[in-house]
């Protein structure tokens, strides 16, 4: 007889966005007539830039003659997109990263979930919490997160660290042993940043440990302040432990697209294998490479006009954050995050839950948020929302918000 995995019968409920999903359905078919302001699910709004579209326009059209047509790929991107990527993202910044230690993929989420393939299903795993379900529930299905503990919404093996207000979001080291450290500057979801002191910390910790630092830098470009470092390896030591994973999705509006990539450095040794090595041979027995339209497409990100085409987008989602922490706290509340991300970390009203406050916020004012609570234990009693909505659709959401807490 076959059998299926059992650590898929341990998940608790729905994934979480799927569960934000449900309800806002059964809503919206209830009241037809509402209209609906998604600030919940980090889904952008704005189109792909020009020099994008043009750049996959032209791969369409070299797709269609027999003399410019691609078929299989390279599974690790084709080199005009690595090169691209390690001159503007890493040497730019004084980091030697090399062509061959990236990865391009069809997004952060996919990588994130599938790094545990490398991995052995002994390693105690230690995440910020709260955190971005993707993290936890990758290793729930891999086998490595034990039991979850319906009573303390938490998992039995994996180690939690509080990043809250109470310690400027900044976890401390795990008391514990932990191998496998999942961090994420600017931070999903409290919209928060680790600072280059603060990260070197962990930085060290992981190599005296001989532990693996999954760094997600997907809101990378989004940072506007001064000593945030926008990759783990401006830290020094940093290639030695970790491994660093970002995204075309919310940077350039490839969430429909699909592009990302993995750096994977060739100095990180564990159990005396490299990691550059076995994702190299996961990849290439697993994954295709992601499309050449669309590579092409994101090499165009790196174009003098694509750079400040992109930057223009940024720019539009930046003043959505600036709108939504103001009229927030205009409203009364307390918030974290919007400065260097595009996530807004909001307190609940004293004694209100985050699902509480989620359904409030939708059935009163008609505005999808995400409830802390579904992001760990510690996001219970905030509620986030994001920037990358219609402008004209944030303000008038901050205008509900007030006027429903006005009454």
């Amino acid at each position: 007889m076959a059998k299926v995995n059992p650590n898929y019968q341990k998940l608790p409920g729905s994934y979480l966005f799927s569960e934000i999903a449900r309800r806002t359905a059964a809503y919206s078919e209830a009241h037809p007539e509402a209209k609906l302001i998604k600030m919940g699910i980090g889904d952008v709004t704005r189109p792909l830039v020009p020099a994008v579209i043009e750049a996959m326009h032209a791969a369409v059209e070299d797709m269609a003659k027999s003399e410019t047509f691609h078929g299989y790929g390279p599974e690790q991107g084709y080199d005009f997109l690595r090169a691209a990527i390690v001159k503007r993202d890493f040497h730019a910044l004084g980091v030697d990263i090399a062509d061959d230690e990236i990865f391009i993929s069809d997004g952060a989420k996919s990588d994130c979930g599938n790094i545990g393939d490398i991995l052995d299903v002994d390693n105690v795993v230690a995440v910020c919490d709260p955190v971005y379900p993707v993290y936890v529930d990758s290793n729930a299905m891999a086998g490595r997160a034990g039991d979850y503990d319906e009573a303390a919404e938490r998992w039995t093996n994996i180690v939690y660290m509080p990043t809250t207000a109470e310690n400027g979001f900044c976890p401390a080291l795990p008391e514990g042993r932990a191998d496998v450290i999942y961090l994420c500057s600017p931070n999903n979801p409290t919209g928060t940043v680790l600072n280059a002191e603060q990260l070197k910390v962990w930085v060290d910790y992981a190599n005296a440990n001989d532990a693996i630092i999954m760094f997600d830098a997907a809101y990378e470009r989004f940072i506007t302040e001064e000593g945030v470092p926008h990759s783990i390896y401006e830290v020094e030591g940093a290639k030695t432990c970790a491994i660093e994973f970002r995204s075309f999705s919310k940077t350039a509006g490839f969430t429909g697209a699909r592009c990302g990539y993995t750096v994977v450095p060739k100095e990180l040794v564990r159990d005396g294998q490299s990691l550059n090595v076995m994702w190299n041979r996961r990849q290439c027995t697993k994954f295709n490479g992601a499309s050449y339209i669309i590579q092409r497409g994101a090499a165009a990100i790196y174009t003098e006009e694509g750079e400040r085409q992109i930057e223009e987008t940024l720019a539009y989602y930046r003043n959505n954050a600036r709108v939504i922490k103001e009229g927030l706290e205009a409203a009364g509340f307390t918030v974290y995050g919007a400065v260097n991300s595009p996530y807004i970390w909001c307190k609940t009203p004293e004694g209100v839950g985050s699902w509480e406050f989620f359904d409030k916020l939708l059935t009163e004012a008609n505005i999808i948020t995400t409830p802390g609570a579904g992001f760990g234990p510690s996001g219970e009693g905030y509620v986030r929302l994001t920037a990358f909505g219609v402008a004209d659709a944030t303000v008038e959401a901050m205008e509900r918000i007030q006027k429903l807490m006005a009454k």
